[in-house]
């Protein structure tokens, strides 16, 4: 079996060293490109969203590399997710490729489902293998995540232009090698001290309540992959904005795997943030991303950016609140919504007015607040 998976983001970092434990042999689909795009317009449904055509390109790409197995997440609810497994069958089968398709659906404390559907694809190994294959992808998810929320934190400091991004994708080759779970760990802590070495020291000193803060929410697939959203965290990075983002791989499999999986809820509760502005699921990460906006409004954050694809309806019924929790809560938002039309100047020219806005408002907010300093001390010596 010669088993193939989409990519988004860094996802593909532990799901190889997953399913190589398992005994199989991994194609990862090359890099999303321009071509691989290209692959999804032609084939897909003109309305459907920019994740399924990228997805279906990755496949492409894979199984002419000469996968013969996909193995996808499955969905539930009204986000057309749900259906991407069976899509992604039917337009490859199209486009005459001979494979197999496995969908693993969430477990919705259904533990027995999951152990099934593992069981008939890996039948001969055992829970030992199974166990040591699945700490150290947990083991590298964990470490992505720290390493990119450092690099988000660390941009805007950087003494050059360019080099935290470096030093991480230097960090995510390591993990990538890594062959076990103490590696994966000393990978991690020297990505962690190469991209602190890069932080120019007074100006992390002088940044303390000073830079910009925005948290990038939405969709998790844009959120995750840098070629749809066009790299959007890096490109705040470099305009001197300290970066926030709520989702990541470890969040979602916390939230969609395990706590599903023990029929259990996380401490993150978006139902309740959300509830003034939007009562009820809508699909999707749709209440996440206005609870999102909330959470970080309270925290004092300067902005929230929503990245999402063209057509999809949770971000769409979240995008319409949007400006409600904003008013509420003092805190700037920008809804950014990607396909394949999409181009990076644009994205430039939006991003570079929206974190020029901020700092116009923390300026003009600032100047009243020394006015209204100045009246008091006036008013106190009379």
């Amino acid at each position: 079996m010669r088993l193939t998976f989409p990519h988004m983001g860094t996802l593909f970092i532990p799901l190889k060293a997953l399913f190589t434990g398992l005994g199989c042999d991994v194609v990862v689909p090359p890099p999303t490109s321009k071509r691989t795009l290209e692959i999804g317009v032609k084939h897909c449904p003109e309305f459907a969203c920019l994740p399924l055509k990228i997805s279906v390109g990755n496949l492409s790409e894979a199984l002419d590399l000469g996968a013969d197995t996909v193995i996808m997440a499955g969905g539930v609810g009204p986000c057309r997710f749900g259906f991407y497994g069976e899509l992604q069958k039917e337009i490859l089968l199209d486009m005459g490729y001979d494979f197999r398709m496995v969908v693993i659906d969430p477990p919705q404390g259904r533990a027995r489902h999951i152990l099934e559907s593992f069981k008939s694809l890996f039948p001969a190994v055992t829970l030992s293998q199974a166990l040591h294959a699945a700490r150290l992808a947990w083991s590298k998810i964990v470490a992505i995540d720290r390493l990119e929320s450092l690099a988000n934190r660390s941009r805007a400091l950087e003494r050059e232009r360019g080099a935290v991004s470096a030093a991480l994708g230097r960090a995510l080759e390591a993990i990538d090698a890594a062959e076990t779970v103490e590696g994966v760990w000393q990978a991690c802590e020297d990505g962690l001290a190469a991209i602190d070495s890069l932080v120019d020291a007074d100006k992390a000193e002088y940044a303390a309540g000073s830079l910009v803060r925005v948290a990038v929410v939405g969709e998790i697939y844009v959120v995750l992959e840098p070629f749809a959203n066009h790299c959007v965290e890096r490109k705040l990075g470099e305009l001197g904005v300290i970066v926030e983002r709520p989702l990541s791989i470890s969040h979602w499999l916390k939230l969609n795997v395990l706590l599903d999986f023990l029929n259990m809820s996380g401490g993150f509760r978006p139902g309740e943030l959300a509830r003034p502005y939007l009562g009820h699921t809508v699909g999707g990460h749709g209440r996440e991303t206005v609870a999102s906006a909330v959470k970080y409004g309270r925290q004092g954050y300067d902005g929230v950016i929503q990245v999402a694809p063209f057509t999809c309806m949770p971000e769409i019924v979240a995008e319409s609140v949007l400006h409600r929790v904003s008013k509420d809560h003092g805190i700037a938002s920008m809804s950014l919504v990607v396909d394949e039309q999409t181009g990076e100047a644009g994205v430039v020219t939006r991003l570079e007015a929206f974190v020029d806005m901020i700092r116009r408002r923390r300026l003009a907010h600032g100047a009243v607040s020394q006015r209204l300093t100045a009246k008091n001390a006036m008013c106190y010596y009379d």
